[in-house]
């Protein structure tokens, strides 16, 4: 079975488009709890939406406070039972073949903690997209990837620094390990590159598949768009990184730790958010993003 764990806040038609994408498995194997954090009354429908499907595989809770992103990401972790998960977004969409092939991908590889499957961008509208952060990450940080890949250690480590290429909401984690681990809760919007090198550091393995199964909504109204254009996210990403290549050099992986303090892919996309800032007239943003992307590794 693969736990497919969704914590929801926003809208209802893109929920329902992806609860669908999940009923319309061609794989069985898969259990699907959601867990609403959106305040009472705050969307309607949604409830009802989920009593009327009257599928046993489907559970529906509502969270009786808001968690907030990350609190609801862990419980996620908390919850899940089956030896893998997904931490699905709620306007994302799973194509037939994504429970099929990662099962097929942890057959293959049964050590492996998180299973990578191929991913495609689509934006609001649902249609496909290529944007210039995805396709930078393809082109210029993400390994080229034909077939199944496998990868972990260091190596893995400076890949993920230098570019965070992997596509959250689509990876399938090995539910003890990221129950060992689980998610910082002091961070907002970079707390899934956290995660993924804590279960580095412990050995973990990474299996990256370039069969498309997964398609990741990407729009300019998630939180990590307007807290990049507001240099929020930078100022979590400056504490995030320098703590990281402390992290590394500790634990004897230098390159990691060099790429760490350059966090290159970072700055790149602090130079790209400049623009947006200015646009919006906030000087407090310009000088975050400006001091960010040019400022001397420590």
């Amino acid at each position: 079975m693969l736990d497919i764990m969704l914590p929801h806040y926003g809208e209802l038609p893109l929920l329902k488009i992806a609860v669908e994408s999940i009923l319309a498995q061609r794989d069985g194997r898969w259990r699907l709890t959601v867990f609403d954090d959106n305040p009472v009354g705050r969307v309607t429908g949604v409830p009802e939406y989920f009593a009327g499907l009257g599928d046993p595989r489907v559970r529906y809770e509502r969270n009786p406070e808001n968690l907030g992103i990350t609190r609801n990401f862990q419980q996620c972790v908390d919850r899940a039972e089956a030896p893998f998960m997904v931490i699905m977004g709620c306007d994302d969409v799973m194509l037939p073949r994504y429970v099929e092939r990662v099962h097929a991908l942890v057959e293959q590889q049964p050590d492996a903690v998180l299973v990578q499957p191929g991913v495609e961008v689509i934006g609001a509208d649902g249609h496909v997209v290529r944007t210039l952060a995805d396709t930078t990450k393809r082109r210029v940080y993400a390994p080229k990837i034909q077939g199944t890949v496998r990868m972990a250690g260091e190596a893995l480590a400076v890949s993920l620094l230098r570019g965070n290429w992997l596509y959250f909401p689509a990876l399938a984690w090995r539910t003890s390990e990221i129950q060992a681990v689980g998610f910082d809760p002091e961070l907002k919007v970079i707390q899934d590159l956290k995660l993924i090198l804590g279960l580095v550091t412990r050995g973990g393995a990474l299996v990256a598949d370039s069969e498309v199964v997964f398609q990741y909504r990407r729009h300019n109204e998630s939180l990590s768009a307007s807290s990049a254009v507001t240099g929020g996210r930078f100022s979590e990403a400056r504490s995030f990184f320098l703590a990281a290549a402390a992290e590394m050099d500790a634990h004897g992986w230098p390159r990691a730790g060099k790429a760490a303090r350059w966090h290159l892919s970072s700055r790149i996309h602090a130079l790209t958010m400049l623009p947006a800032a200015a646009k919006q007239r906030s000087g407090g943003s310009v000088r975050v993003l400006t001091r960010y992307a040019f400022g001397k590794p420590r």
